[in-house]
């Protein structure tokens, strides 16, 4: 059976999240294996190019676009460019149209599969509803607890109702975890396909690492938001310091609105370097592309038991995986006071992703066309 022709409209492309570094893996892919693909994502100026099989199709948003999160954005004119996004589309003839939310772009690719009559895929890569009850349990912390936690709820499952019937106006879905795959095929009907993540095992190295020190260095990295759960490090803090470890510290690399809280109750906290160990206490990860970044690092992973995680870190084996915040402090605390079991867990991680290359993700997607249309 020929390669699909996919037309993959990409809501975020160039920012620095999970689901723009999975789409900018994805269009490398395709130039590499020269396939016939077609990527529409917002740029700086609206320009088609085109390198062998391989079209990309930059967009401007308009004026009206209103910010969801720190550095993305909502365009409601999305409807402007229908015609001129059509056009195209028809010239590249695709035999798939991929999304990969409902964002703008995501919403510009359903009207297009239905417009042309072509199959559409969505991939899931953001618990959304999760998002939205977090921001809604920050917004509403001066509130009694009760209250605030009844809202985030109900936010949570209005959030969850809509994107599952979005996900459902498609032929197939492609989620990164079991968890997910169970709850979108039982919410939507329709067959769901695993859609994991790569990393760069050259790029993310033990032999990287050029530290000598004898502290032990916690470090996250990623975007310092509320979904991330981020405050519990200073409980972890205080857990380190009672169990009389004083030479540690803490390192972040990311941005956002919780920044300056972390640098104001975490006063070892500085800018990244090599870790020890991984701290990644976010309970509403899809995945956890950093994870596995660390794990080919060879840094155990100190992660949640809810999201995508847990489901990366072999519990025990490649780090620790925590049911409740105490654990999850306790855990930490052996891992820094044991400095023979983070060299064997670091020999482990690395050994656990070496072959969890982008290649075969993409490779696998494309198994998944092939077996969402025979309802396989």
């Amino acid at each position: 059976m020929p390669t699909p022709r996919v037309a993959l409209f990409a809501d975020t492309f160039h920012e620095v999240n999970g689901a723009a570094r999975t789409c900018r893996e994805w269009h490398s892919f395709a130039q590499r294996r020269r396939l016939p693909f077609f990527c529409v994502r917002w740029g700086s100026a609206p320009h088609l190019s085109t390198e062998g099989p391989v079209w990309t199709l930059d967009l401007v948003r308009s004026f009206c676009a209103f910010p969801v999160d720190p550095g993305l954005r909502f365009d409601p004119c999305l409807y402007r460019d229908v015609e001129p996004v059509a056009a195209a589309l028809e010239s590249f003839r695709p035999d798939i149209v991929h999304i990969t939310s409902p964002g703008d772009l995501g919403i510009l690719g359903a009207i297009m599969a239905a417009r042309l009559k072509t199959r559409l895929a969505l991939s899931w890569h953001t618990n959304l509803h999760e998002f939205a009850a977090r921001r809604v349990s920050k917004l509403l912390s001066w509130a009694p607890a009760r209250p605030c936690a009844s809202a985030a709820r109900a936010v949570e499952r209005f959030v969850m109702d809509r994107v599952c019937w979005f996900f459902g106006r498609g032929e197939m879905i492609l989620a990164p975890n079991p968890e997910l795959i169970a709850l979108l095929h039982a919410r939507t009907g329709k067959p769901v396909f695993p859609m994991g993540r790569g990393v760069d095992t050259g790029l993310f190295h033990p032999a990287k690492r050029t530290r000598t020190d004898s502290a032990v260095v916690l470090g996250f990295v990623g975007r310092l938001m509320p979904e991330k759960n981020l405050r519990l490090l200073v409980r972890l803090d205080a857990a380190l310091r009672a169990a009389g470890i004083q030479d540690f510290q803490f390192q972040f690399t990311g941005s956002g609105s919780e920044r300056e809280w972390l640098e104001r109750h975490l006063p070892s906290a500085r800018a990244y370097a090599d870790l020890d160990i991984f701290v990644f206490p976010s309970r509403t990860e899809t995945f956890g592309n950093i994870v596995q970044e660390a794990l080919a690092s060879g840094v155990p992973a100190m992660v949640t038991d809810a999201g995508g995680p847990r489901f990366i870190v072999r519990d025990g084996v490649t780090g620790y995986v925590a049911s409740t915040d105490t654990q999850f402090c306790e855990r930490a605390v052996a891992l820094a006071r044991d400095r023979a079991l983070r060299r064997e867990m670091a020999g482990a991680a690395r050994h656990q992703v070496e072959h969890s290359s982008w290649d075969r993700v993409f490779e696998q997607v494309y198994e998944s066309y092939d077996r969402g249309r025979t309802g396989a």
